[in-house]
């Protein structure tokens, strides 16, 4: 079977308005292009973003020698409701904006000319606004493909691979025999030829499955997959003329009570991080590269697991994860059955759950990344009769699909019982309320209610509220009808409820980043205690300034609401820049014994909003010249028994912390800041320092790789700093970003408030710093130039290979 990649030649325009059609390429956010106003009905859930339907147009010649094979097409997602017509005829059409269909067309031309070509044509709703609670973009935002295949073929995507059992090597567990099963279903229901082949391409084992079940196979001495050593094989299959390739690793998966879950027989715990599906600067477009980084990014700051919050994340995603080493908890909806939105999916979702999991199930089997599903958050139906028989239904249809993972569920404990109290609801009433009422001031219900006392009254507040007796009656019921019982919120019952529920297996689906050396250190000695997924590991667009703390100079106060864009939450910001949260993150998993510094903006004074899911908005800089006399907040990260800081060569104290955070306050001076940590007796164990940039300023282009590939992305940071390249967060500019050799895709920077948006060739700098995103071409090189308000310039090469 031939996979094409069908995403060239498209145009596409709103569908309500005659207008011209403009080239574009899949996948393709339409929302990121709209205007942003205060009076478009999606409001700040969606960045302020105008919603509207988009009709996508093709036309294409197929070769006369494809009419005796089977063409089937492939979209892996688009948002939402996609109708897609083949010559004027309707073909697919389903109401899920995250969840991908193949369909194969009994109506298309074959033969070259103008009388022969075909038309696709695609409509895509997103003009019944609001329904989303954050920033879902528009239009074909993943991929599409055309297959062409011999009438006898393998179908696609009904290979299976499963590990049945493992027997590692208990020093390592990264090796060990392994006992596996793969079975495919092919057009006419005859036997196929397989072939696992190693890394290097080398044959390892190889068979033919003669009937319709699964072939059991037997490995020696094989690579096992974990996050810690994210092994992959290739199993080739062959069925008459047709050969499909999947990539697979070999892993089991259990979980109970005694040992909490296990992968390869080893106990893991996980230390995750809830995402959205956007992809940052570009919006809702799924692109490898970017997935690829947004892995490695959280990786690196001491995560190995991903919520993919809160709905079924991207093929290119899970790739990234399988390849890299990063768990994978994939979630189904936002809402049950009860409308969130007047919009939204609620009033779908019962008639097509079935649909929806088995489609989800089909695109994470294969992938050893994937090790628990979702099917749902914050859904108050869970404390519900109804809601309780539907937690079960949806529990063991998952576990028909695919019965080698566990089934879980967020839920907001404090909501559940908020709900039945009839405090800040959902209803379907109050969503068709809101509706008409557009973007007039509205009372706040579900998860924006408690969003806002989260920031009114702080983490603990909710926390303890969720302790309450009411809370444990309004989830417990959903809780026994699910593998892994998903608290969002909840960490202060998992002593009180690992003791009352004895079977009971806890995950912390939602929380805080100061919770996070509490989960750790907990969990490490309750295996009941499975992991943690924190709110959230990287900002994202919509629910925007939700979790902010911002100050005057980039978000005056009578500044247009409008001009909010990101939910300003996240252990990175929107560029993939880490904050002081990220250093504490790695600190608090025992990733590394720190100290490390991070410091308060010293010039700023008072912050915008309150925002419970904001640790500290402390940064990696003691450049602050002009500051002199300044009270300076000082935040050193460390697994230590104290630390003593150092202005200058002057102890400024030695303290002790808490939760692996030290706090100091000192008079800022410029120079130098040391920290030394200390253990119990003493002894000096590790110290960290920070140093004054010089008076000089430049900016500094820096692409996160040597090189990029013909037609793949380039990340690229622009800082203000020092003739040495020392980060200066004080100073401001506009810059104007052009590119030669390439294509410049996004610019922005990770400020929540953000007039811009992400798609001029000019912005202003955060804190010192803007990322550029650049496509490459096919020259020898990417050059680009960077312009500030001064008019000089500054240019990066990035050399391209083939």
């Amino acid at each position: 079977m031939q996979k094409i990649d069908f995403g060239k030649n498209w145009t596409y325009k709103r569908a309500d308005v005659e207008d011209t059609y403009k080239e574009v390429t899949l996948p393709h956010d339409a929302m990121l292009c709209e205007k942003r106003s205060i009076d478009n009905p999606g409001i700040h859930n969606l960045g302020y973003f105008e919603g509207h339907d988009y009709e996508y147009k093709k036309t294409f010649n197929l070769p006369e020698d494809y009419a005796d094979k089977d063409i089937i097409f492939e979209f892996e997602g688009a948002y939402h409701s996609p109708e897609i017509y083949i010559n004027g005829k309707l073909a697919a059409r389903w109401d899920y904006g995250y969840t991908e269909r193949s369909f194969a067309p009994d109506n298309l031309k074959f033969g070259e000319g103008k009388e022969n070509a075909n038309e696709i044509k695609v409509i895509v709703r997103n003009a019944d606004q609001p329904n989303s609670r954050w920033y879902s973009g528009s239009g074909i935002y993943r991929p599409v493909w055309m297959y062409v295949a011999d009438k006898d073929h393998i179908e696609l995507s009904s290979i299976r691979v499963r590990t049945i059992d493992v027997k590692a090597s208990v020093k390592t567990y990264t090796r060990g025999n392994a006992l596996i099963g793969i079975s495919a279903e092919t057009t006419t229901h005859g036997p196929f030829e397989f072939a696992i082949l190693s890394k290097d391409g080398d044959v390892i084992n190889s068979g033919v499955e003669q009937s319709d079940e699964e072939a059991i196979v037997q490995l020696e001495d094989v690579l096992l997959w974990s996050a810690k050593s994210p092994a992959l094989y290739t199993l080739k299959v062959k069925y008459k003329e047709d050969i499909e390739e999947v990539t697979f690793g070999i892993r089991t998966l259990t979980w109970d009570r005694e040992h909490g879950m296990r992968v390869n027989g080893k106990r893991i715990l996980l230390r995750g991080a809830c995402i959205h599906s956007d992809n940052q600067l570009l919006g809702a477009v799924t692109d490898p590269d970017a997935e690829e980084r947004r892995v490695k990014l959280l990786k690196k700051w001491g995560y190995n697991a991903i919520r993919s919050a809160h709905n079924p994340c991207s093929k290119y995603l899970l790739d990234a994860c399988d390849k890299y080493g990063m768990y994978m908890m994939d979630e189904y909806v936002d809402m049950w059955y009860i409308h969130k939105n007047k919009y939204d999916y609620a009033t779908l979702m019962e008639k097509n759950y079935r649909e929806d999991l088995k489609s989800m199930v089909d695109k994470d089997y294969n992938h050893p990344s994937v090790i628990m599903y979702s099917t749902g958050n914050e859904v108050a139906e869970t404390g519900q009769e109804r809601g309780i028989k539907l937690t079960e239904d949806m529990t063991l249809l998952l576990h028909n699909l695919d019965w080698t993972r566990p089934v879980s569920c967020g839920v907001n404990i404090f909501f559940n019982f908020l709900f039945s109290m009839g405090m800040g609801i959902y209803s379907d009433e109050k969503a068709e309320k809101d509706a008409k009422n557009g973007a007039k001031k509205k009372k706040a219900v579900g998860s924006e209610f408690y969003n806002q006392m989260a920031g009114l009254f702080g983490d603990t507040f909710m926390k303890m509220g969720a302790t309450i007796y009411p809370c444990d009656v309004k989830t417990r019921d959903a809780y026994a009808n699910m593998d892994i019982a998903g608290y969002n919120y909840g960490i202060l019952r998992y002593k009180k409820d690992l003791k009352k529920y004895p079977e009971r297996l806890i995950l912390g689906s939602e929380t805080f980043c100061k919770d996070a050396y509490k989960f750790y250190e907990f969990a490490k000695r309750h295996p009941g205690v499975v992991g943690d997924f924190v709110w959230a590991g990287q900002d994202y667009i919509g629910e925007a300034g939700i979790g902010s703390w911002e100050y005057e100079d980039y978000a005056p106060a009578d500044c247009d609401q409008a001009g909010w864009l990101t939910a300003g939450s996240g252990r990175l910001d929107i560029t993939g820049k880490e904050i002081g949260e990220a250093y504490y993150t790695r600190v608090a998993f025992d990733r590394e014994k720190g100290p490390i510094i991070a410091v308060k903006p010293v010039y700023q004074k008072g912050k915008h909003s309150p925002s419970a899911w904001k640790l500290s908005d402390a940064i990696r800089s003691w450049s602050y010249r002009g500051c002199e006399g300044y009270e300076a907040s000082v935040e050193v990260y460390a697994r230590a028994e104290d630390v003593e800081l150092f202005v200058n060569g002057v102890s400024v104290g030695r303290k002790k912390g808490k939760d692996c955070i030290f706090r100091f306050k000192t008079p800022y001076k410029n120079g130098q800041i040391v920290a030394i940590s200390y253990d119990k007796n003493g002894h000096e164990i590790g110290r960290d320092e920070l140093s004054t940039a010089k008076d000089d300023r430049q900016l500094t282009i820096k692409p996160e790789k040597d090189s990029v590939q013909i037609g793949h992305l380039s990340y690229v940071r622009l800082s203000l700093t020092d003739s040495n390249g020392v980060w200066k967060p004080m100073e401001k500019d506009r810059i104007k970003v052009s590119v030669s050799g390439g294509e410049l895709v996004a610019l922005g920077n990770g400020c929540p408030y953000n007039p811009d948006g992400y798609l001029k060739d000019e912005t202003f700098t955060y804190y010192g710093e803007m990322l550029a995103i650049v496509r490459a071409g096919d020259a020898d090189k990417v050059t680009i130039t960077a312009t500030g308000s001064d008019g000089k310039e500054y240019t990066c090469e990035i050399p391209v290979t083939a």
